[in-house]
């Protein structure tokens, strides 16, 4: 991954990221809500040698001075000082707790030795801190004086007596939030990457394309935008003719023309690599695109474990494929109609799915709707749950392999495509399926029309249906149509006008 994909998976995971910060900025509040405050004072002791009389024995003094300094600084903790202060400041704490409560500091190149006691009450600290610099004061008087001399060489001066402090030192508000802040990105973001590196779905069309190049597979024709209401309008263009995802099929469609030029396919499965991917959903889109202009178009239930053309579009199931496989019927009679094109429903559910359309009886049911109708549309099984769709490989042209927008994987589609190469068949090109709007207008920087209301919606609707009434326009879909016989053309040139606008 390049700069540029690392940019990418952090805006997409922006959400946990944020969330996570906010956490910490949060912990970082209660921290400090819960937190006692603490106060410290500090008072500065200053250590000279007495009986120095000229300037180079000073000078050896204060060399002296700052190597004994150094040392003097574990002695204010030790019990020789604390535990005298405890008693006399009658403080409820032992001596070991009092010296947790005692820090010091030599400033470098100095005799200065600095006493700083850390307390929840600003007047205790600043009591503690003088009580601990007399006590030491006298505590190193005592051990540097030599025996029988009266007085020591070594005298400690306090230049700096503790006060009481105003504000605590801790806790830091400021400090808490900055780190709350900075660690809840931090695992925000390592969270992001796990999950990045986890996640093997698709979730863009380059994903997609990687994905089928490492099998040698087909290209990507197109993606169809998230539709929350695609259960109620089965048909994107009866919903709304201009909106975006009526155009992510018409790309679609488009895009299926240049896939081979010299043998164009017009018998087209359509599956996925595993259920509840929106194949049935395109199949239905994609025979009324090929529909729209006037070429006639079938569309074929061949999914005989869990058929759903026929339910989405409000059609009866029970009589379909099967029905014509066993010879209770012929496909005229079974055929049903969906407005722009007709529908062959699945029929009775059989025993052995796979069985029958690995058939020599359904690949003449099939060619016999391809020598009635210009295109054939198969909805047909997911390939990796069952055999089915691998059976009918060599009664149709090709396969479109549909792929669900952060829901399918990358090796579920590696596999799909494998699957249906292993047996011989053309995989004709995959589409990426509910992709939700905000992505897919990032990829694209045009506005669409918005959705007529009022009395231009009313005027559509009762035009729509005069339109599909009228005759058959010329086919200037996007495979070419068998050639029929030359007639003599008696349609109105203004009806053959209102059908390049459907």
């Amino acid at each position: 991954m390049d700069l540029s994909d690392y940019l990418r998976f952090l805006v997409r995971r922006w959400r946990i990221i944020a969330a996570l910060g906010l956490l910490g900025t949060a912990v970082g509040v209660f921290v400090t809500h819960i937190t006692t405050p603490q106060y410290q004072a500090t008072s500065t002791l200053f250590v000279s040698l007495q009986d120095w009389d000229d300037t180079v024995k000073l000078n050896q003094g204060n060399s002296f001075a700052q190597a004994r300094v150094r040392s003097y600084a574990e002695v204010v903790t030790s019990p020789y000082v604390t535990e005298p202060v405890a008693e006399y400041l009658r403080l409820d704490m032992t001596p070991s707790q009092l010296a947790r409560k005692i820090t010091t500091e030599v400033p470098l190149e100095t005799v200065l030795l600095k006493i700083t006691v850390t307390d929840t009450k600003p007047v205790r600290a600043a009591r503690i801190s003088n009580a601990v610099a007399h006590r030491f004061a006298e505590v190193i008087a005592k051990i540097e004086r030599p025996e029988g001399a009266r007085l020591s060489p070594v005298r400690l001066s306090i230049t700096e007596h503790a006060t009481r402090p105003r504000t605590p030192t801790s806790p830091n508000l400021v400090l808490n939030l900055a780190l709350g802040l900075v660690a809840g990105l931090g695992l925000g973001t390592g969270l992001a990457v796990a999950r990045e590196s986890l996640d093997t779905s698709v979730r863009s069309r380059s994903d997609l394309t990687r994905c089928l190049a490492d099998t040698g597979g087909p290209a990507v024709l197109g993606s169809v935008v998230l539709d929350q209401s695609a259960s109620r309008h089965s048909v994107a263009a009866d919903d709304d003719a201009f909106g975006r995802r009526a155009e992510d099929f018409r790309r679609l469609r488009t895009n299926l023309r240049f896939v081979d030029i010299d043998a164009p396919p017009k018998v087209i499965a359509v599956t996925s690599a595993v259920p509840a991917e929106g194949k049935t959903s395109i199949s239905i889109n994609l025979a009324s695109s090929l529909a729209e202009f006037g070429s006639s178009v079938c569309l074929v239930d061949a999914d005989l474990r869990r058929p759903s053309v026929a339910s989405a579009l409000g059609l009866v199931q029970d009589a379909g494929l099967t029905t014509v496989m066993i010879g209770q019927a012929k496909a005229g009679d079974v055929m049903q109609s969906a407005g722009a094109f007709s529908v062959l429903a699945s029929g009775m559910l059989p025993p052995n799915p796979a069985e029958m359309l690995g058939s020599e009886q359904f690949r003449a049911v099939v060619r016999s709707l391809a020598d009635r109708f210009d295109h054939v549309v198969i909805d047909t099984a997911p390939v990796l749950p069952v055999a089915d769709t691998p059976a009918m490989a060599s009664a149709v042209d090709g396969y479109l392999l549909a792929a669900r927008y952060a829901k399918s994987s990358r090796g579920q589609v590696t596999d799909a495509v494998r699957a249906l190469q292993d047996v011989g068949a053309t995989v004709l090109g995959s589409v990426l399926n509910m992709v939700p709007a905000k992505r897919d207008s990032e990829q694209y920087g045009y506005g669409y029309r918005p959705k007529p209301s009022g009395r231009r919606e009313r005027l559509r609707l009762v035009l729509r249906p005069r339109l599909r009434r009228r005759g058959r326009p010329a086919t200037i879909g996007v495979f070419p149509a068998p050639s029929a016989p030359k007639v003599k053309d008696t349609t109105p040139v203004a009806a053959q006008e209102g059908g390049d606008h459907h």
